[in-house]
């Protein structure tokens, strides 16, 4: 079964996200608040493969908090915030601490699924393990991106990924100095049907140069390509 913890305080819009995704084939298993969801993570030794994660939630730990953590624990599970339109800074504090994308309320149930879709089609691919790759490794200059085992290295020092950072540095490596769009990041990793916002992808980028260079604040290869988008020079 496709397994989702849903945290949300708000009851009624609780029950809309469980009967949507219920309909569409999911396992889910409800919190009211972020401390009960964590508590819930542990009890199932973590056997979700996405949590969605209403930002404001009361108690000591809000959905920021609660994404932190399952990030801290499990690198592979997906993670989707629900947030008010008010909530800007909120979002982009969500990606930068390891959320895979957001979606903000109201929302249709034709969206809320097609974006836990794509979430899950990138977890299930990451987890399957009959993948065989064509090609056991990518090299860029002194970076190594393994398909088979998903690590990615700097030389000799691990350096964890999400899984839609991993992807993004599978596309830029197989496109090495080749100038790319947010667009075509935005459909290569998170799919044509997205309905998202192109921010994302930059957000995104910025939590990688933290990873990948030495000074994040002048990137030497996650590339700006101003008007367009970036391109990765080993």
């Amino acid at each position: 079964m496709r397994k989702i913890l849903v945290a949300e305080d708000e009851q009624n819009i609780r029950e809309f996200v469980v009967i949507n995704l219920v309909r569409a084939g999911y396992q889910v298993t409800e919190a009211e608040n972020g401390d009960q969801a964590l508590q819930l993570y542990r009890d199932q030794d973590g056997g979700f493969d996405i949590a969605i994660l209403d930002i404001m939630m009361p108690g000591r730990n809000d959905g920021l908090a609660v994404c932190r953590e399952l990030r801290r624990q499990n690198s592979s599970i997906g993670i989707i915030l629900l947030s008010a339109r008010t909530q800007e800074m909120d979002k982009v504090s969500g990606l930068m601490m390891g959320a895979d994308d957001y979606v903000t309320k109201p929302f249709s149930p034709s969206e809320l699924v097609a974006r836990v879709d794509a979430v899950y089609r990138r977890v299930a691919l990451a987890n399957s393990a009959d993948r065989k790759p064509i090609r056991d490794e990518l090299q860029s200059g002194e970076f190594t991106l393994n398909l088979r085992n998903r690590s990615f290295r700097k030389g000799d020092k691990p350096i964890e990924l999400t899984q839609v950072e991993f992807q993004i540095m599978e596309y830029f490596f197989s496109n090495a100095g080749v100038a790319l769009g947010r667009s075509d990041i935005l459909k290569h990793v998170w799919g044509t049907s997205y309905v998202g916002e192109e921010k994302i992808v930059d957000v995104n980028i910025r939590r990688l140069r933290m990873k990948v260079e030495d000074v994040p604040s002048d990137p030497t290869h996650i590339v700006t390509v101003w008007g367009l988008g970036y391109r990765w020079d080993a």
